[in-house]
C-alpha cells in the first residue's frame, strides 16, 4: 500500500500559489483535472453507467463550486441527468465558477439558484437522487457554514441519499477534522492533489466515508519545495 502524506490547508494553499505563479498552471487547468476526476468517480459509483441516473450537484459560490460545475458538464456528457444547485445568485460566483457556469449554461444545463421560494423544488431534487455531489465549501472554512449553504446541507443529510463530497466534506475542518455545525456527512470523499490533514482523524471518519484521491498533475517539485515527501500516486488507475 502506498503511504500517502497529508497536507494542512496553508501547504494546500501555497500548493496552488505555486502551480500558478511557478509552474504556471492556471486554476482553470487544475479545476478541469479536478471536475473530470470526479465526473468520472460519480459514474463509477454508479455502477459504471449514469444513463437513467440523476444526479444533483450542490455549488458554492468558490473554487470548489467551480469544480462542481465542470462535473456536472462532464456528467451531462456522460449521459447522466443533471441538476445544479447553486448557494447563492450567479452574479456572487467568483471567477473561475464564473467561467464554468457560463459554460454549463450553453450546453442548456438546469440550474437553480436557491432562494427560499425554492427550497421545496430542491429538496425534491436532492430526494430523487441516485448520488448528490457536495461542492460547497472547501478547505479555507471558518466557523460554521452559513445560510443558504447550511439549509443545503440539512437537506441532503436528511434526504438519505449517496453523498459524495468534493476535497472535503462541506462543515469540515480542514486541519483538524472538526465538524462544523452543520457539516456533510459523505458516502465517499475525492480529495484533490493530496488528502487535507482532517480527513484522515477519528472524529471526521463519520463524515468523510470512503477516501479517493484525485490527481491534479501537480509536479513532485512542488511538493519538493514544501518538505513534503511524496511517492509516485498515480501510476495506476
Amino acid at each position: 500500500m502506498i503511504n500517502i502524506p497529508t497536507v494542512t490547508v496553508d501547504q494546500m494553499r501555497e500548493v496552488d500559489r505555486m502551480m500558478v505563479d511557478k509552474i504556471g498552471v492556471s486554476i482553470l487547468m487544475m479545476m478541469e483535472n479536478a471536475s473530470r476526476n470526479i465526473a468520472i468517480l460519480s459514474r463509477k459509483l454508479l455502477g459504471g453507467s449514469i444513463k437513467n441516473k440523476h444526479i444533483t450537484v450542490l455549488c458554492g459560490k468558490g473554487n470548489n463550486g467551480g469544480d462542481g460545475l465542470g462535473a456536472a458538464r462532464h456528467l451531462i456528457n456522460f449521459g447522466g441527468t443533471v441538476t445544479c444547485i447553486l448557494s447563492w445568485h450567479k452574479e456572487n460566483l467568483g471567477g473561475n465558477a464564473r467561467v464554468q457556469f457560463n459554460v454549463l449554461k450553453n450546453i442548456d444545463a438546469t440550474i437553480i439558484e436557491f432562494s427560499d421560494r425554492e427550497t421545496q423544488l430542491i429538496q425534491e431534487k436532492i430526494n430523487n437522487s441516485d448520488l448528490v455531489i457536495d461542492a460547497l465549501l472547501g478547505y479555507n472554512l471558518k466557523g460554521n457554514p452559513k445560510e443558504p449553504i447550511a439549509t443545503l446541507i440539512n437537506l441532503s443529510n436528511s434526504a438519505g441519499r449517496s453523498i459524495l463530497a468534493v476535497d472535503i466534506p462541506s462543515g469540515l475542518d480542514g486541519n483538524t477534522g472538526q465538524p462544523h455545525a452543520p457539516t456533510i456527512k459523505a458516502n465517499t470523499t475525492i480529495t484533490l492533489a493530496l488528502p487535507k490533514a482532517g480527513l484522515l482523524t477519528e472524529k471526521a471518519k463519520e463524515y468523510v466515508g470512503e477516501l479517493y484521491v484525485a490527481d491534479l498533475s501537480v509536479p513532485k517539485n512542488v511538493y519538493d519545495k514544501l518538505g513534503i515527501s511524496i511517492p509516485v500516486l498515480f501510476e495506476h488507475q
